[in-house]
């Protein structure tokens, strides 16, 4: 659940190590980027990406049905659904008793899904431009059709969700013979938002990025992940070893930092939609990434994924992130967390049982 409540700042005075100089030190001269937008200059002369950036909308990955024709919302519907959100939120100002009510069957009210609203943290906006999803390739805003590989394999995973039968598949799991059944984000290997590629989702989204001539470094609140990518044209590891995280490279065109990862495990997927799907796996998966500095507040972070033995085409996706001046906290993920020992431990029960 959201964890910025646990105030720590050890990670990020580490971090900053890494840089030539903190953010504060730096030039505050601005300095023409492309698109004649301005930004601070990192001391090589790059664009300034470091800082604090919150990657928080209620913009969807896909296109709505119900918008299949509609790339972009109008003023009064993006204000509409802004206002329902900022409504949605308000209500966590209601007395404690309610926040603190059991989960609600079936969601709504107060409390719903797996956590009650006040550990939510989705945002209240859409994106700037008021864009239906944040996929802008393909044209109609939706992931790719599946290769027939992918689709048997989402379809196991959909029957084995219903039938709570064992999933040998990636990041979703419902039994419990030992931790290793259970999802990789349930165990706290992974974030469910920190990818990469990063996404928007329930809560946690911000972000540390560190940089200076040599690497970037980009420490994702959720979970524990700092990824190091180095900039001096070094080729990626050998393909026989493989990371959660993949292998990152990174590298500048003009002033867009473009980031290149292989090497993902195959435990891993290729992509996750949301918390609860995964498709494909992660060793045939090849990201690139994006970062661009759009004015002085706002980074574009850009993703494309490809891999032709999941999707039948690639496709990308574009969100802004904002700068922020909340710090990104340590993110303890089991600490005092029952959920895993007391699924196991009944899993156990129910085995004695059937003995």
């Amino acid at each position: 659940m959201n964890h910025r409540w646990l105030a720590s700042s050890i990670v990020v005075v580490a971090l900053l190590t890494v840089g030539t100089a903190p953010a504060a030190s730096q030039s505050r001269s601005a300095a023409n980027l492309t698109g004649a937008t301005s930004a601070l200059r990192a001391p090589d002369g790059k664009p300034s990406l470091q800082g604090n950036w919150d990657f928080r909308t209620i913009t969807p990955l896909e296109r709505p049905a119900s918008q299949a024709n509609q790339p972009v919302l109008s003023e009064a519907e993006a204000a509409a659904i802004q206002k329902e959100a900022e409504s949605r939120k308000a209500r966590l100002a209601a007395p404690s008793e309610v926040r603190s009510q059991p989960r609600a069957p079936g969601g709504g009210g107060v409390a719903v899904g797996a956590y009650n609203d006040f550990w939510l943290d989705f945002g209240t906006n859409v994106v700037g431009d008021r864009r239906t999803s944040l996929i802008v390739d393909p044209p109609d805003g939706r992931l790719p059709a599946l290769t027939a590989g992918a689709k048997r394999q989402v379809a196991s995973l959909v029957e084995d969700l219903a039938l709570q039968r064992p999933i040998r598949v990636l990041d979703a799991g419902t039994r419990a013979d030992g931790p290793e059944d259970r999802g990789l984000a349930e165990r706290c290997i992974v974030g469910f938002n920190a990818g990469p590629p990063m996404m928007p989702s329930a809560y946690n989204n911000h972000l540390l990025l560190v940089q200076n001539s040599d690497y970037v470094v980009i420490l994702n609140e959720m979970v524990h992940d700092a990824r190091v990518i180095p900039l001096d044209g070094r080729p990626h590891l050998p393909s026989s070893i493989r990371q959660w995280m993949g292998d990152s490279r990174g590298h500048w065109e003009g002033d867009t930092l473009v980031v290149k990862t292989t090497n993902f495990s195959d435990k891993t997927a290729s992509f996750n939609p949301n918390g609860m799907m995964a498709l494909g796996t992660g060793s045939t998966l090849n990201l690139t990434e994006r970062f661009r500095r759009a004015d002085q507040n706002t980074l574009i972070y850009e993703f494309t994924v490809e891999d032709p033995t999941t999707f039948t085409r690639p496709f990308t996706a574009a969100l802004p992130m904002r700068r922020s001046d909340e710090l990104v906290y340590e993110y303890a993920c089991h600490e005092g967390n029952y959920g895993l020992f007391s699924i196991l431990r009944g899993t156990r029960a129910e085995d004695q049982a059937a003995k």
